[in-house]
């Protein structure tokens, strides 16, 4: 399922430069499963793109004149309007904002946002003067405190003018982001949830290391759904080659026993604990603090175990009223349900999430998992091969279960 499937979503484009970014916007929300997207255009927002490129985008007629018997019959303002889930306005202009503000309905995208009862995501853009102008700013606390309307942006940057400084549209992921964050449930609202991801190394010497195929976008994706759900999320992330997600606050490490310092040191007032990470099970004995040279015979290479951080995580929360949820991943090339289990009860989790790592098109380094789900009370749970990001709700579903459970 993709992340906006079954949604109705409006864009409300306004007269900037950066209403072409809005075209892919469009695409983006199509491409991404949603129902229906409407696009709706103030008058001077059809001087800087044409009507026909969203409505080739979108699939669907484009609302531009108020006016105009023909549009208005065939699906005007209010037909926009009506059982809409998200209302995005990008680029939010100066003035665009300041007759929202008013509740003012004079074009099309202002008429439509009247009419519509729906969460309302604006994206400003704007010079940098105008963004800080006193009046500007006034509008955007005003529309801050009504509980419909919710910013994203603007960023700091180079800007079509040539200045440098705030007044930037927002990237299209970090758009992306905010409305799916606005249409996730906020069953983790107020909730603190810790969450390990990727691999560890373990150095041999300066330049080499023992580790795993661990990309870190289970974990990752786990953290960002997290978030998007409304809790507070600490993500302690191996070294990985994906972005942190918005929102999120990233304690990096390296090795087994800085994951464990950054975990423990994470753990008190956490509601639930997410372990991800695929942590090296050994480290050389010994680490040289050279370069090692090829010799002409066999190396050896001694090794021993790296601390268990969930296990040692799951016995540091202690078994009273606040201890968190906790929740293992166990990534296995055979027998998959009986480690599983003897993972469950030997660090006294809550629930497994057991995923077959043999096969090519799951596990590590892929985009997509599959995995049965153990839980403390012996109910186990399969769940098809899907995107990481939608396993990673299936998940949290779970977590959220226990949690309100409590």
């Amino acid at each position: 399922m993709s992340r906006f499937s079954g949604k109705n979503i409006a864009v409300g484009v306004g007269g900037g430069i950066a209403a072409y970014k809005a075209c892919e916007l469009v695409r983006a929300f199509v491409k991404e499963g949603a129902a229906e997207v409407r696009v709706c255009l103030t008058r001077s927002a059809t001087q800087f793109v044409s009507p026909l490129t969203f409505q080739a985008l979108a699939r669907r007629p484009v609302l531009t004149d108020l006016l105009d018997p023909a549009q208005d019959s065939a699906y005007g303002h209010l037909a926009i309007s009506r059982g809409l889930d998200l209302f995005v306005i990008t680029p939010a202009t100066a003035d665009l904002l300041a007759r929202i503000r008013a509740g003012m309905g004079d074009d099309a995208v202002t008429t439509t946002l009247l009419a519509a009862r729906c969460p309302v995501l604006l994206a400003p853009a704007m010079n940098t003067a105008m963004w800080e102008n006193e009046l500007v700013q006034q509008n955007v606390a005003a529309l801050r405190e009504l509980p419909r309307f919710h910013f994203v942006g603007p960023e700091s940057g180079a800007l079509a003018d040539g200045d440098v400084g705030a007044g930037r549209l927002a990237t299209l992921d970090a758009i992306l982001d905010a409305a799916e964050r606005l249409l996730a449930p906020q069953d983790l609202a107020g909730r603190r949830v810790l969450v390990t991801a990727g691999p560890t190394r373990e150095a041999i010497d300066p330049v080499r290391f023992v580790s795993n195929r661990s990309s870190g976008k289970m974990g990752y994706a786990i953290a960002a759904a997290a978030r998007r759900r409304g809790a507070e999320v600490t993500l302690v992330s191996g070294p990985v080659s994906i972005p942190a997600p918005p929102g999120v606050t990233v304690v990096r490490i390296t090795t087994a026993q800085e994951m464990l310092r950054a975990t423990l040191a994470a753990l008190p007032g956490m509601h639930a604990v997410v372990a991800a990470a695929a942590v090296a099970d050994y480290r050389p004995a010994q680490v040289s603090a050279q370069k090692l040279k090829k010799g002409d015979g066999p190396e050896t290479l001694q090794l021993e175990r790296t601390p268990d951080v969930l296990g040692e995580a799951s016995q540091a929360a202690g078994t009273g009223p606040l201890r968190p949820v906790f929740v293992g991943f166990a990534a296995e090339t055979q027998d998959l349900l009986a480690n599983a289990q003897a993972k469950l009860q030997k660090k006294n989790l809550d629930l497994v999430v057991a995923n077959d790592v043999a096969q090519s098109d799951r596990g590590f380094d892929v985009d997509q998992n599959a995995a049965t789900l153990l839980h403390r009370d012996g109910k186990q749970e399969s769940l098809a091969l899907q995107r990481k990001d939608a396993l990673a709700d299936a998940v949290l579903d779970r977590v959220a279960a226990l949690l309100a459970a409590r």
